[in-house]
């Protein structure tokens, strides 16, 4: 460990509601999907108000970008919930590690698995070596993505193009195809698409495409799943405040992020997480084939 975050790991939401910030710093970094211990102030991915209920109790979870932003928010919820978390990521191993030690503060166990998404041999392994360790495999989430913003169709250069749909759907569908054996009756896929799917963004084209994407891919698996009683959905995030933003957008830009939406700031990470403990959990079991929109407002 470097000593980037503090010997006791928490950064949680507190009653009052002037802890959620309205405006941030201005900020960038230049390396994505970008490090959350590097932010200013660091994303809220915790409520400790919310006592776990045992909704996951021994499930197995597998969280891609699980490591920092909604993905830290998810495996931190799950795990209060009772579930053992397989954290797969990039390279991010400050970010990982910090969020293994949350994961542990709550009694379950937490693997992190680095590699590349894109490589479709990786994540065979993930399946091997989740089922080595737990015997099982209960919930998927697919969780990574990259950004990178344009301001015209003629500046995306196709090595971006390919990038960004190798990180944020084929890694989907190399995942999935891996784990899809391993599960069984009563599971549950969740996939992370986005506002920019229903409302476009245009400075985006590459990335709401790919989201786009994921959207339909989230329909279309549930009813090829629905005979096997395998449930899948997906959460569709507004601006929410993780190291993708700092990532992506310049310092000026960061400043002002998510003031445009009706509640006129930006989303916490710990705001997001719930919608995907509702999907995992048997709360949802009747659900299947449906987008949740966590965005603070925007009508889609």
């Amino acid at each position: 460990m470097c000593g980037c975050y503090p010997q006791i790991p928490y950064r949680g939401f507190k009653k009052e509601e002037k802890e959620i910030p309205i405006t941030f710093p201005a900020q960038h970094q230049n390396i994505q999907p970008g490090l959350e211990y590097e932010m200013n102030p660091r994303p809220i991915f915790d409520n400790p108000n919310v006592k776990g209920s045992h909704k996951l109790c021994n499930k197995v979870a597998i969280i891609s970008g699980g490591d920092s932003g909604i993905g830290r928010a998810i495996s931190v919820l799950f795990a209060k919930e009772g579930a053992d978390i397989v954290i797969v990521y990039l390279n991010e191993h400050e970010d990982a590690n910090y969020t293994k030690r949350l994961v542990e503060n709550y009694g379950r166990k937490c693997v992190l698995l680095a590699g590349d998404l894109r490589d479709e041999k990786f994540s065979p392994y993930i399946a091997d070596y989740v089922m080595r360790c737990f015997g099982k495999i209960d919930i998927l989430v697919n969780n990574c993505g990259v950004q990178y913003p344009q301001n015209s169709i003629l500046d995306i250069s196709n090595e971006q193009m390919r990038y960004t749909f190798e990180t944020n759907i084929f890694s989907f569908f190399y995942l999935t195809k891996a784990i899809l054996p391993f599960m069984k009756e009563n599971s549950s896929i969740i996939n992370t698409t986005s506002i920019t799917a229903f409302d476009g963004k245009k400075n985006l084209i590459d990335y709401s495409s790919t989201k786009g994407a994921i959207t339909v891919f989230t329909k279309s698996l549930a009813l090829s799943l629905a005979e096997k009683k395998i449930r899948v959905n997906a959460v569709a995030p507004g601006p929410i405040w993780t190291p993708l933003i700092p990532a992506s957008f310049s310092a000026k830009e960061v400043e002002m992020f998510g003031t445009d939406v009706a509640l006129e700031r930006a989303g916490q990470p710990f705001e997001v997480a719930p919608a995907y403990l509702y999907l995992a959990c048997d709360d949802s079991r009747y659900v299947t084939g449906q987008i949740i929109h966590v965005n603070g407002g925007t009508i889609v």
